[in-house]
């Protein structure tokens, strides 16, 4: 079982469409017309999803360590591509990484319901306040 996570907190999966590779783009799969989830790889070109971003509801960039920050990447180019829909960082996130993965265009994270025990939620609400950050204060001085 998963825990999803929003800024608001965490909150029940809603998503009921299916999840395909992002391999599966090309491999000839039969994909339904909407809704569908995407799994990208950490080593995805996102441009190559260019085409479909009016398909795909859903895109998941998996975190299979919490060292590892493609998954920012990704996400921060899907954004400046032009994706509108929703990304979901799945994996090893942590809560200090929240604020980042917010920044950069994730809108939620799954993590497993272990992971969730050992940062509850109060801990995820208080990193996603709008609290001023650092950067903002060094260019009001």
């Amino acid at each position: 079982m998963t825990q999803i996570i929003t800024k608001t907190g965490f909150v029940e999966e809603t998503y009921q469409g299916q999840h395909f590779p992002f391999s599966a783009l090309w491999d000839g799969q039969d994909l339904p017309e909407s809704p569908f989830a995407i799994v990208l790889s950490p080593d995805s070109d996102p441009f190559d999803l260019v085409p479909w971003f009016e398909r795909v509801d859903l895109v998941i960039i998996p975190f299979a360590t919490s060292a590892d920050g493609r998954g920012f990447s990704l996400a921060r180019r899907l954004r400046h591509l032009g994706y509108r829909g929703c990304i979901r960082a799945h994996g090893h996130i942590l809560v200090d990484q929240f604020r980042a993965a917010l920044a950069v265009g994730i809108d939620e994270v799954e993590i497993s319901a272990d992971q969730a025990r050992r940062m509850p939620q109060a801990q995820w609400q208080a990193v996603a306040l709008d609290a001023p950050r650092y950067q903002s204060r060094l260019r009001a001085a």
